[in-house]
C-alpha cells in the first residue's frame, strides 16, 4: 500500500489556515459626567449631563427638572438622558462618569436594585447601555463632577424662581489672564491627587506639580 504524503507543518487536511484577523482599532469614547439631586430626599429633583467628545471638548450640557422624586432617581434620569443624546447622535462608545456609587455598582451588578422607583430605570438603563459598541461607568469623587452638578442645581434655580442672571455675569470684570504658575487648591485621597478648581486645560496637557501639604482645618 503506498504511503501518503505526510502533512504539511501548520496546514490543516482539509484548507489552508486562515490568516489571523487584525484586531479592530478602538473606538474612541466620549466622556459623560452625569449628576442628579433633588432638595429634599424625596423633593424636588433635576439631572445635569455634561458631554465631552473624543478629543475631550464639551459637546452638549444638559439639564432638566423632572418633578418630585429622590436624588437617586434623579442619578439614573440623569444617565438614561446621557444615553440618549449619544444613540441619537450616533455615538457608539461612552464612558460614564457619577459621583454616586449606589447607581455606578448597580450598573456594574455589584449591587442589587431593591428600590421599586428605582428598578423599570435600571432594566432601561441596562438595555440601552447594551446597544453601543463600548459601555463602561466609573465612580467618581464629587470634586471631579463639579460642572455636572452645577447643571442640576441651574435647573433646579430656574424652577423655583431663581434663573441664572447673564447680565450680571457678563458685566462682572474677567481676571486678567495669568502667564507664569498658579496655585490652585487639591487634595489628595486614594493615592489620587484632585484638584479643587477647574483650571482650564486641555485633556492631554502636562504639567509640574510642587507639593506644598497645608494644615488641616479643625472640623
Amino acid at each position: 500500500m503506498p504511503k501518503r504524503p505526510p502533512a504539511s507543518k501548520g496546514k490543516s487536511l482539509f484548507a489552508e489556515a486562515a490568516p489571523d484577523a487584525k484586531p479592530a482599532a478602538p473606538v474612541a469614547a466620549y466622556r459623560i459626567n452625569i449628576d442628579g439631586g433633588s432638595r429634599g430626599n424625596p423633593g424636588p429633583a433635576a439631572y445635569g449631563v455634561l458631554i465631552r467628545n473624543a478629543n475631550g471638548q464639551a459637546v452638549a450640557k444638559l439639564k432638566k427638572y423632572i418633578g418630585r422624586f429622590t436624588n437617586n432617581v434623579a442619578e439614573y434620569y440623569g444617565l438614561i438622558a446621557a444615553m440618549d443624546y449619544a444613540q441619537s447622535h450616533g455615538v457608539r462608545a461612552i464612558r460614564i462618569e457619577s459621583d454616586s456609587e449606589l447607581l455606578v455598582k448597580q450598573m456594574r451588578g455589584q449591587y442589587k436594585v431593591k428600590s421599586a422607583d428605582l428598578q423599570p430605570l435600571y432594566e432601561r438603563a441596562q438595555k440601552m447601555s447594551k446597544g453601543f459598541d463600548s459601555f463602561r461607568i466609573d465612580h467618581v469623587y464629587r470634586e471631579q463632577n463639579r460642572e455636572a452638578d452645577a447643571l442640576a442645581n441651574e435647573a433646579l434655580d430656574e424652577v423655583e424662581g431663581k434663573p441664572a442672571n447673564p447680565a450680571a455675569a457678563a458685566a462682572k470684570p474677567s481676571p486678567p489672564e495669568r502667564t507664569g504658575p498658579r496655585r490652585v487648591p487639591a487634595r489628595f485621597r486614594g493615592g489620587v491627587l484632585y484638584l479643587l478648581e477647574d483650571v482650564g486645560l486641555p485633556d492631554g496637557t502636562v504639567v509640574e506639580v510642587s507639593i506644598f501639604p497645608l494644615q488641616k482645618r479643625e472640623s
